[in-house]
């Protein structure tokens, strides 16, 4: 999904967008999970993690309920004018072809939209975050 001007991209940090994130993400019940590979390591560290199996580009955030015909949801988080890594496109293009949805977002307005599309939640009273 590409970023649609109709929405203000985040200003604020990566960490605290899905920090928002997560407290929807939990009001609604969803079954997910969040993959903190970014940052920044120890070189020691990073060898550890890499050999327990963690891969560079996998997106911020996992949603594992499957709705509408896809096997999940994958959310990559953007701040500013930050772009999805050549190993996040790789990634993206390896979940599309196992059915997954996958998106990037630049806005909370326009991530919780998808996520209640997704789940089909029509917002009366709307969580603010």
């Amino acid at each position: 999904m590409r970023h649609n001007n109709a929405f203000k991209r985040y200003q604020g940090s990566e960490d605290s967008f899905q920090k928002s994130l997560a407290k929807y993400l939990n009001a609604i019940n969803a079954f997910w999970f969040h993959c903190p590979n970014g940052g920044s390591r120890h070189a020691l560290e990073a060898i550890k993690l890499k050999d327990m199996g963690v891969k560079a580009g996998i997106p911020d955030c996992m949603i594992l309920d499957q709705r509408h015909g896809y096997s999940g949801l994958a959310i990559e988080l953007k701040v500013g004018y930050n772009k999805p890594s050549e190993h996040q496109l790789a990634i993206f293009d390896k979940l599309v072809e196992r059915n997954w949805m996958v998106v990037v977002s630049w806005s909370m307005d326009e991530v919780i939209s998808l996520i209640d599309a997704y789940y089909d939640i029509r917002q009366s009273n709307p969580i603010n975050f």
